[in-house]
């Protein structure tokens, strides 16, 4: 177990930002905004802005702002920030981002949730937030061969166990979802409680009701209409690879085409709710590690895994909350059917926020924790 900071620099930077200068564009069809991908003229402006006014220390420095360790995990070194707030060991949190995120999602909410007091908030609300990067992602080891969430989630439970934490509670969205899922199926006794902002488990009966029914064909014109990354990235990405190596415009534009397809833009226009230097900065957590084509794995280690799935005959009996968040990638799941693989303890239907809900929305993603560990964990 070492601390561990993050050392980007100019210079370090400097050899990013000649191909990022020396990129020429391809040829696109005129006037198509985001309809065929990654808007050219946003990404032009985007690329203009990484390679003239992105400052690098100051991100450096943003990702420095809490404590991180890298712990030896059955031969991985995983990265994690680890911040002791005011609950003191009381009431450890494990929040797991998905791709194309990194810990930096939750850069917003870490601190209210740690230290509730210092901005008006109840102290008896406070956790104890343990961020890991998942393996093959930003600070943390590269597997030899692709590992997905099941295999994670147990990577994951003994990180906690080194941290001194033998029971605890977890949230995810997106592959986080799946993580935080299978720490309660096949981890229940280290589980006190489990909250998700997304359905990436499904449950494996009541898929004949009708409503089920319902939210899968919705489910499936989702993915016909924004699942081709997932496609490539879980059939074959080692020939993705080949195209982002040692380009991080590519390695941009990808990344950067799910924020914008993926976040509530209502009453939004992109790059907003996040803005370009918090775009770059979670580029830059695959760019500067050479993470973008080991994330991939965790879609090519799904199927032989499993882990879309509750296993047939089984159920997550750990307590359970979800939040409905106005996630373009996922249609609102009927509750009844969600039920049926889920002990669910709390559903939250959010008025606003998407995929990435605790960038999107911190304002409402941190009240609903601190309820939900009310609920789950009271503190004495």
């Amino acid at each position: 177990m070492q601390p561990f900071e993050v050392t980007w620099t100019d210079h370090t930077f400097a050899p990013i930002r000649d191909r990022i200068q020396a990129y020429r564009m391809p040829r696109t069809p005129p006037d198509t905004g985001w309809t065929t991908g990654c808007d050219p003229a946003f990404l032009e402006s985007l690329c203009q802005h990484w390679a003239e006014r992105f400052d690098v220390e100051a991100a450096a420095a943003t990702l420095n702002r809490f404590p991180q360790l890298k712990v030896r995990v059955d031969g991985l070194e995983l990265h994690a920030v680890h911040v002791v707030g005011e609950a003191e060991g009381q009431r450890p949190l494990l929040l797991t981002h998905g791709w194309p995120g990194s810990v930096y999602e939750f850069w917003d909410v870490i601190e209210l949730l740690a230290f509730p007091s210092r901005h008006g908030g109840d102290p008896s609300d406070a956790f104890d937030v343990v961020v890991p990067s998942l393996p093959g992602y930003g600070f943390s080891d590269k597997p030899k061969r692709p590992i997905g969430a099941r295999t994670t989630a147990g990577l994951f439970r003994r990180l906690m166990e080194a941290l001194g934490y033998p029971r605890f509670l977890a949230q995810g969205g997106d592959w986080g979802a799946g993580v935080t899922t299978w720490l309660a199926l096949d981890h229940p006794e280290a589980m006190r409680a489990i909250h998700l902002n997304y359905l990436l488990v499904q449950p494996s009966s009541g898929g004949d009701r009708a409503d089920a029914r319902a939210w899968k064909h919705a489910q499936e014109a989702v993915r016909q209409k924004l699942g081709a990354y997932s496609m490539l990235q879980a059939t074959k990405p080692a020939s993705l690879s080949y195209a982002m190596a040692d380009n991080p415009v590519a390695q941009a534009a990808w990344i950067v085409e799910r924020f914008h397809d993926w976040a509530d833009l209502r009453q939004h226009r992109f790059p907003a709710p996040f803005g370009m230097d918090r775009l770059l900065t979670n580029v830059m957590i695959y760019v500067m590690n050479d993470a973008f084509a080991t994330s991939t794995w965790f879609y090519a280690a799904a199927a032989g895994e499993a882990v879309r799935s509750v296993p047939e005959g089984r159920r997550v009996e750990v307590p359970t909350a979800f939040a409905i968040y106005h996630d373009t990638l996922l249609p609102p799941p009927p509750r009844a059917w969600v039920e049926g693989g889920y002990h669910v303890t709390r559903w939250v239907e959010q008025p606003h926020g998407g995929h990435f809900a605790a960038m999107e929305a911190p304002e409402l993603f941190v009240p609903d924790l601190r309820a939900w560990g009310r609920e789950a964990q009271p503190l004495g």
